[in-house]
């Protein structure tokens, strides 16, 4: 499966980096433009990197000119940099949409009408993707709402979830557009009847999943009658292990869920500490967006939207996928 990864990229690449072999008046090269990514938490997060590692890729094949500006998955800090961003006057700019759109839109506005390309992954801004689709504003994601009903009602089947089952759902509510997956599973959990707990992710276990242990350990003690647990966060979900660890909990005790994949992620699957994930593939949420700023400012290509988030991944079929996320690929 890694070798047909890694075929179908460069075969993709090469067909589109080759063109001026064929063709002796076509220009691919990138030289002279500026790319500014944001790969959303901090350098050496589980999800972050390997958003990081696709675009990395995408860099290294088109040769273009990328900076990369890391935001500890806080929305104001994103808005800040992005500002900042447009007074730099990139060619292009592939940005975190977490803030939503009522924060980023008038920056977008103003990053557009001074040429600059803007694109989104991870957290999609629609009203601003129709606006300035024609002009390479695209989107490389998870459709938010959508990937929280579909993994809810995994869960539902996966863990064999009863009416009046008691779930706790760790989420991020209050972020306006990335909220809206966390809504998603609370929905779906609540369609098959079970009893929904919620907390809202703190901004310091937003940054460093690790500092949710004491949380997490103190509100199970608080409610041992929950059976179901569900953490909509990347690097909460690679940490389940070590929560419920804290916890007392051994394999089969909690059906565990969450979003995206990892080597610690794929490792929880395979020692029953975690039964179900949504797997949004990051790895393209950092190739196809700098892929979408090269063939814009190149070629004037329109905005591509891609659903990444379509793969549940169970004991049944992480072995298919568990080598290609400890190289930090999936």
């Amino acid at each position: 499966m890694k070798k047909a990864l890694y075929a179908t990229i460069a075969l993709a690449a090469g067909m589109l980096l080759s063109a001026g072999a064929h063709a002796q008046s076509v220009d691919t090269s990138c030289a002279g433009k500026k790319f500014v990514f944001f790969p959303g938490g901090a350098e050496g997060d589980s999800f972050a990197s390997i958003v990081y590692n696709g675009a990395r890729l995408a860099q290294k094949q088109t040769g273009c000119d990328v900076e990369y500006v890391w935001s500890d998955w806080n929305p104001e800090k994103i808005v800040r940099q992005f500002s900042e961003a447009v007074g730099r006057s990139p060619t292009g700019i592939a940005v975190m949409g977490h803030p939503g759109e009522a924060a980023l839109g008038a920056l977008i506005d103003d990053a557009r009408a001074k040429g600059i390309i803007v694109t989104t992954q991870n957290v999609d801004l629609p009203s601003y993707e129709a606006k300035y689709k024609g002009t390479g504003f695209g989107y490389v994601g998870a459709k938010n709402y959508s990937a929280g009903v579909n993994l809810g009602d995994g869960i539902v089947s996966q863990c064999k979830v009863a009416k009046g089952a008691k779930a706790f759902v760790w989420g991020l509510l209050a972020q306006e557009a990335r909220g809206q997956r966390t809504q998603g599973v609370i929905d779906a959990l609540k369609k098959a009847g079970a009893e929904v707990k919620y907390l809202e992710i703190a901004d310091n276990v937003n940054k460093d999943a690790a500092q949710g242990i004491p949380t997490f350990a103190s509100f199970m003690a608080a409610n041992p009658d929950v059976k179901v647990v569900v953490t909509d966060h990347g690097a909460l979900t690679a940490t389940l292990p070590a929560y419920l660890q804290a916890a007392g909990k051994k394999p089969g005790d909690i059906c565990a869920a969450g979003f995206d994949l990892s080597a610690a992620t794929a490792q929880g699957i395979k020692d029953g500490m975690v039964n179900i994930v949504l797997d949004q593939q990051p790895f393209l949420q950092g190739y196809l967006p700098i892929m979408q700023l090269y063939l814009t400012s190149k070629f004037g290509f329109a905005g591509m939207d891609i659903d990444t988030g379509a793969a549940l991944i169970t004991k049944d079929n992480v072995d298919q996928v568990a080598d290609l996320a400890k190289a930090a690929i999936r």
